[in-house]
This record gives C-alpha cells, sequence and structure tokens, in this order.
C-alpha cells in the first residue's frame, strides 16, 4: 500500500475546514439588518457564548479527572506507556469536539438575522444564508473529527507502532468526543427545552400571545436554547457519532487486516468529505418550490458519489478478492437513509401519523399525547426491520471477504451510514437558524411574508432534524455493536451465557438504564421548566404594562437566561457521569455482567431513541399542522392541545431521545478503553 495514502485523510480534514471558513465568510458579508434585528441576534449570541463557556468550564474539571484515571489506570505488559497515551489521545479527542461546537455555534447566531434580512428578498436566498450557516458546523464537525484521528494513527503508525493497544489508543479519542456530546447533548437539551416549554405555556396558552412575541420574558433564552441545543449539542452528539463510526473498524480491522483496515474506514471519511463539498452546490431553492427538496438533493447526492468513491477504494486498497466488504458499505448507507425517511414519514405534516396526532387534539391534550406515544412506539418497528436486515447483509458481506470479517463489515456500515456527515449535520444545523431567523422577524416587526418564510424554513428544519437523529442512531446502534465485538475480544469474553446470574444482573441492570437516563433529564428539564414558568408569570404580573406590550415596558430577558444556564449546568451531572462511570465500577465486579449490561442497554436504548425522537417530531409538527391554519388554527382548542403536546414532546426530541445514541456509545467505548483494568483489575468487588 503506497506510503502517501495515509496522508489523505489528514488533507482531506483540512480540505473540509477550510471550506467551512469560505462558507463562514460567505455567510458573514450578507447584510445583517437593521439595528433591531442586529441587537436581539446579539443578544441570542451573547447568551448562547457566555452559557457555552461555563458549560465548558464545568465539563473541564470532569475530563481531567477522567484522563487521569486512564493514565494511572491503564497498563500493559508490553507497552507499559499505554495508560498516559490514551489519556492524551482523550484529552484532545474532547478538545476537538469542544472546538466544532464552539464554531459552529458561533457561525450560527451570526447566520440568523442575517437569514431573517434574505427572507425579505425571497426564499431561495433565505434558504442559501441558512443552509450555509449550518454547513459552516457540517464542515467543522467531519474536518475536525477526521483530521484529529488521523493525526492519532499518524503518530501512532510512525512513533509507536501499529498493535494491540491501536484499538485502545485510538479508543480513547473517541471517548473524548464522546464525553463533550454527552454532556453537551444533555447540558443544552435540558436549557433549550426549560425555555421553550415556559416560554410556550405561559405565552401562547396562557397570555395568548404568538410565538417568539418580545413581551414574552422567555423568548430570548428560547432561541438561545435553539442554539446551545441544536446547534452545539447537535454538532457535538454528531461529531462523536462520526468519530465513533470510524473509531470502530480501526479497532477491529487493526487487529483483523493491519494497516490496511486501519486506513479504509479513514479513506471513506475521506471520500464522504469530498462527496458533501459537491453537494453543497446542489442546495438552491427557487421561489416556490419546495426547499425541503432542495435540502433532499444535496444530501442523496452526496450519499451516491460517496458510493461510487468508496467501491474503487475497496478495490484499490483491499483487492478484488475482498471487494464484498463494498457491499457492507452500501447497506450501512442505504440503511442511514431508509431510516431518516421513516423518521420523516412519522414527523412531517405530509404524511398520516402528523395529521392524525392534529385531528386527535380536537379532542384534548389527553387523546394528542397518546396518539403521539403510539405513533413513536410504531416507528420502531420499521426502523428495527432496516437495521437488522442492514446487520444480517453487513455481516454476510464480511465474511465472504474473510474469515472472521463479518463484524469488520458491520463496523464499515456505520462508516457508510455516516460517511456524509459534513452535508448531514449542514442540513440538521441549518434548523436551528431558520428558526431563530423566525423568532428575529417577529421580535423585530418585519412584514408577515417574512415570516412566512422563515417558518416554511422552520417546518423543513423540524423534518430534517427529526430525520437527521433517526439516522445518528441507526449509526449509533451499529458503531456500538462493533466496538461491543472489539470489548468482548479485549477482555477474551467468547460467549455470553444468560443462565449465568451475573449476566442476568447486568441484562437488567443495561434494560434500566436508557429508563432512569432519560427520566432524570425529563425530570430536569420539568424543574427547570417549574422555574422558568414562575419568572415568565412573575415579570406580567410585576411589570406594568408588559402584557399589553405597552412603550416602555421591557422583559427582564436576562434573568430567564440565567434559570435556563443554573438549571442545565446543574442537571447534566449526575446522568452524564453515571453513563460513565457505570461500565467500570460493573467491569471491576464481572465482565460477564458488563457483556450484558451493554448488550441490554444497547437494545432498549435504541428503542427509545427511535420512540421519544420520532414522537417528540410528531408533536411538534401537529402544533405546526394546526398553526398554518387546519383545524380551525391558532386560538382554538385543538390549537392549545397540540401545544400542550409539543411542550411532552420537546424533552423527548431533544433531551433524552439524542441523548440515547451517544450513552449506548460512551459505556460501550468506555469498557473498550478500560478493558486492560478488568482483565487486571486491581482489585475483585
Amino acid at each position: 500500500m503506497p506510503s502517501y495514502l495515509n496522508y489523505v485523510p489528514t488533507i482531506a480534514g483540512v480540505v473540509a475546514l477550510l471550506w467551512a471558513v469560505v462558507l463562514a465568510m460567505q455567510v458573514l458579508k450578507k447584510d445583517p439588518g437593521d439595528a433591531k434585528m442586529q441587537k436581539i441576534s446579539k443578544a441570542i449570541q451573547d447568551g448562547a457564548m457566555a452559557f457555552l463557556k461555563r458549560e465548558y468550564t464545568t465539563v473541564a474539571f470532569f475530563i481531567v479527572l477522567v484522563a487521569i484515571i486512564i493514565g494511572f489506570a491503564i497498563t500493559s505488559p508490553d507497552y507499559n506507556l499505554q495508560g498516559p497515551v490514551t489519556a492524551i489521545a482523550y484529552v484532545f479527542g474532547a478538545i476537538f469536539s469542544a472546538t466544532a461546537g464552539f464554531v459552529g455555534m458561533r457561525i450560527a447566531t451570526k447566520a440568523n438575522t442575517r437569514t431573517t434580512q434574505a427572507a425579505k428578498s425571497g426564499l431561495g436566498k433565505a434558504l442559501d444564508v441558512a443552509f450555509k450557516g449550518g454547513a459552516v458546523m457540517g464542515f467543522t464537525v467531519a474536518g475536525l473529527g477526521l483530521f484529529g484521528l488521523s493525526i492519532v494513527y499518524l503518530i501512532i503508525d510512525n512513533y509507536i507502532g501499529l498493535t494491540e493497544n491501536t484499538a485502545f489508543i485510538i479508543a480513547g479519542f473517541g471517548l473524548g468526543a464522546s464525553t463533550i456530546a454527552l454532556f453537551a447533548r444533555v447540558g443544552g437539551g435540558i436549557f433549550t427545552k426549560a425555555a421553550d416549554v415556559g416560554a410556550d405555556l405561559v405565552g401562547k396558552v396562557e397570555a395568548g400571545i404568538p410565538e417568539d412575541d418580545p413581551r414574552n420574558p422567555a423568548v430570548i433564552a428560547d432561541n438561545v436554547g435553539d442554539n446551545v441545543g441544536d446547534v452545539a449539542g447537535m454538532g457535538a452528539d454528531l461529531y462523536e457519532s462520526y468519530v465513533g463510526a470510524i473509531v470502530a473498524p480501526i479497532t477491529i480491522g487493526a487487529l483483523l487486516l493491519g494497516s490496511k483496515g486501519v486506513i479504509l474506514p479513514l479513506l471513506i471519511a475521506a471520500v464522504g468529505i469530498a462527496a458533501s463539498i459537491l453537494a453543497t452546490f446542489l442546495v438552491r431553492a427557487e421561489e416556490g418550490k419546495n426547499a425541503g427538496r432542495a435540502l433532499s438533493l444535496g444530501t442523496y447526492s452526496a450519499a451516491i458519489v460517496a458510493a461510487a468513491g468508496t467501491f474503487g477504494l475497496v478495490w484499490f486498497i483491499l483487492g478484488s478478492d475482498k471487494i464484498s466488504f463494498f457491499w457492507s458499505i452500501i447497506v450501512g448507507l442505504i440503511s442511514g437513509m431508509a431510516i431518516g425517511q421513516v423518521s420523516e414519514f412519522y414527523t412531517s405534516d405530509s404524511h398520516n401519523a402528523v395529521k392524525e396526532i392534529a385531528k386527535a387534539s380536537e379532542t384534548g391534550p389527553a387523546t394528542n399525547i397518546l396518539e403521539g406515544l403510539s405513533s413513536g412506539m410504531r416507528s420502531t418497528a420499521p426502523s428495527i426491520i432496516i437495521l437488522v436486515i442492514a446487520i444480517a447483509v453487513a455481516f454476510i458481506a464480511g465474511e465472504s471477504a474473510i474469515d472472521g470479517g463479518g463484524i469488520y463489515g458491520i463496523a464499515l456500515a456505520a462508516v457508510g451510514m455516516l460517511s456524509t456527515t459534513a452535508i448531514v449535520v449542514s442540513v440538521d444545523a441549518y434548523g436551528p437558524i431558520a428558526d431563530n431567523a423566525g423568532g428575529i422577524a417577529e421580535m423585530s416587526g418585519q412584514k408577515p411574508e417574512v415570516r412566512e418564510i422563515t417558518d416554511s424554513l422552520d417546518s423543513v428544519g423540524n423534518t430534517t432534524a427529526a430525520i437527521a437523529k433517526g439516522f445518528a442512531v441507526a449509526s449509533a446502534a451499529v458503531t456500538a455493536l462493533a466496538l461491543f465485538k472489539a470489548f468482548t475480544a479485549a477482555v477474551g469474553l467468547k460467549s455470553i451465557d444468560i443462565t449465568h446470574y451475573q449476566t442476568t444482573i447486568g441484562l437488567f441492570l443495561g434494560g434500566m438504564f436508557p429508563f432512569f437516563f432519560s427520566a432524570v433529564a425529563i425530570k430536569a428539564v420539568g424543574r427547570a421548566a417549574y422555574q422558568m414558568i414562575g419568572e415568565v408569570r412573575r415579570q406580567f404580573k410585576e411589570i406594568p404594562g408588559l402584557k399589553e406590550g405597552k412603550e416602555g415596558a421591557e422583559p427582564d430577558y436576562a434573568r430567564c437566561v440565567d434559570i435556563s444556564t443554573k438549571a442545565a449546568l446543574r442537571e447534566m451531572v449526575l446522568p452524564s457521569a453515571i453513563a460513565v462511570l457505570s461500565p467500570i465500577v460493573i467491569g471491576l465486579w464481572n465482565v460477564e455482567a458488563l457483556g450484558g449490561y451493554l448488550a441490554s442497554a444497547l437494545v432498549v436504548g435504541f428503542l427509545m431513541a427511535i420512540m421519544m425522537a420520532n414522537s417528540g417530531g410528531a408533536w411538534d409538527n401537529a402544533k405546526k399542522y394546526i398553526e398554518a391554519g387546519n383545524l380551525g388554527g391558532k386560538g382554538t382548542p385543538a390549537h392549545a392541545a397540540a401545544v400542550c403536546g409539543d411542550t411532552v414532546g420537546d424533552p423527548f426530541k431533544d433531551t433524552a431521545g439524542p441523548c440515547m445514541n451517544i450513552m449506548i456509545k460512551v459505556m460501550t467505548v468506555v469498557a473498550l478503553v478500560f478493558a486492560p483494568l478488568f482483565v487486571n483489575p486491581p482489585f475483585k468487588f
């Protein structure tokens, strides 16, 4: 294999980062609008950046603690620097993940007002600004992920040498990304949904004022939350998914195929970046056309180009006798798209699932919530069927290429799913920008047609976000399965006997944990929302003329931002810490129990993630379907019921649900990184 290929992933990562710079410059050159629009945007940006800095400061202490544990606890008989080197890789993974969130949110909070201004010139111009603003996050995520992993690989290859320790060191980088993602998703999700629920229940239902009305004290906190939860949090989430998807085949490929098995997934990711760059030129919307189709064209075009490039890669790197690995990659790519389409079917108001939830709202909040829960539960069936077919095909294709290649084939399927992460994140991150643009249009008093354009972009953003969540959860399941196999190999666990009481205990604990984790996250949103509701009510009561919109009556936006910030930072620590520490505690007791724990958490976590993401997205779009004038429109009992359903769905789809896919990978990669400690524990329970 030519040595220059080792540097191609690094170059591709740099190219992605340079493209992100180009897109950022194009966004920043756009007109930010009048002074009032800029003032509102500045308030959102200041609140978002202040939260992110406080969040990263809090997480930094946890990162340092875990790095110290890794450095001193992990040893290898043939390589006694494994712990310190893995700890360094862990810290770098965390830094790169945090950087991706910081950069993406910085540009997103500047793109919002520019999207509002562009909406004055039509849908096409507004879509262009919002998409490019989201694409900065997309290419930053992919660029930093691939650049960081390839640098770690080059250092190991040139200075340490590829051995069985390679898997643990590279997994350390992935664990750093996972740690940041977990805290960012939990903290950002609590922040955004506390503000959103408080703003909706008091503003829309009690006060009867429109969404994003400047009289609502929680409106700035709500818009800040869109960024910290759906841009920074989502970016860290998909950065972690992207890195994890590449780490899994690297860890297995290093043992199965040596350097070829390591470089192949890195090169597949490089091809995905090239395909995503080409796809950005295809996202264009003419006036009167569907913006969703323009975004879908970019996504599917990138997938087709990536598939063609991957075929040549597998042939060149592994040879024609192992070309069946290509089918593992393709089935991953196709199944990821298919599960995304299942999410669209259950969350788009173009289909019956959302319309049925809206119809159920006519008889009150209870029937709305029951229909939404039922819809989300039903959506797990096609998602699971697609996933198991993909796993079977990927495994069989891998085994036909080489004996023992089945799990490597499954791991490559995860890379296939996320090879075009740059464009997937671009399409997803565009949504919060469009949502913010609508808020700025409302608060700055723009013409109704401007808000109509931003609302149409926001509605598409809800669907693309649901698709991206389905995409990320599917890849998480496949990636966690591959990492689980790497863990079992590392600890010598050839099979798991469910008749052993330790395994049974692990299975029950693993099945319980996703419920416990979700409960803690949702209750945190409820507690924070309770504080927010009380504060909004207080301001309406104590600030003369605020509710009536009298001149000089100004709400205290900063107080609401502070409530969400403190609640998020306080509540994110417990669930995140348990997810990281529980595999270590169980593994020190019994590795077979840990195997059962991870397997059960993987299955239950996947099902819950799909159910909550799709139920939440459906409730949200059912509300928007009514607000568009259907079933009586705004101000009707059906609308009030739909708002209640949406507030239930908010922590489902934006807090607990998205955390599930991170949780199952965090626990599995923790088990892999600490596998040497479980094999030679310093003590036994």
